[in-house]
């Protein structure tokens, strides 16, 4: 990892444990205004940000290939991806690859234009070369999680208001 030096590492919030690794990972795109399904990354082992110099990198336990299923793409993520980011831009990226026809073409750069009221996201290649997509393609629906935990308390409640009743009926 290049662009993880000691000095980086000392300076960065560093997290361990996929959950939390996880959170933080879609905290940190949507801090810098990219979507939030732009990594779907399993088994994170670590994650890092500098803010100050804009370094961040994540660490899985194996490389991994996801398909975006609204642009039919498949995207390779290797054990270690890591980059340089500020808002709507993510530079010096590696660890991440695109299959094009029958090759897997590295990329370098994935940035949006006019972050964050943006539509369109465009992944660039070392070579220059250059894709854009629908940002609604890496963008996955939130789910509220105070809404579900609300739901299944209201559940047992009920639960244990039905068996109340039943008790006292026997």
């Amino acid at each position: 990892m290049g662009l993880v030096t000691d000095e980086v590492r000392a300076k960065a919030e560093m997290y361990t444990g996929d959950e939390i690794c996880r959170e933080k990972t879609k905290v940190f795109l949507k801090e810098i205004a990219m979507p939030n399904g732009l990594l779907p990354l399993k088994d994170i082992e670590e994650v890092g940000y500098d803010r100050e110099s804009g370094v961040v990198w994540l660490k899985q336990k194996q490389s991994i290939t996801h398909k975006f299923e609204e642009i039919d793409k498949l995207v390779s993520y290797g054990t270690e991806v890591t980059a340089v980011v500020q808002a709507g831009k993510i530079k010096k990226l590696s660890g991440v690859k695109a299959k094009e026809l029958l090759i897997w073409v590295s990329i370098s750069e994935i940035y949006t234009e006019d972050p964050p009221n943006t539509e369109k996201i465009t992944f660039k290649s070392p070579t220059t070369l250059s894709r854009t997509f629908p940002v609604s393609a890496f963008t996955v629906p939130e789910e509220p999680a105070t809404e579900k935990k609300v739901e299944a308390t209201e559940v047992k409640e009920t639960v244990a208001v039905k068996e109340a009743v039943a008790v006292k009926e026997a």
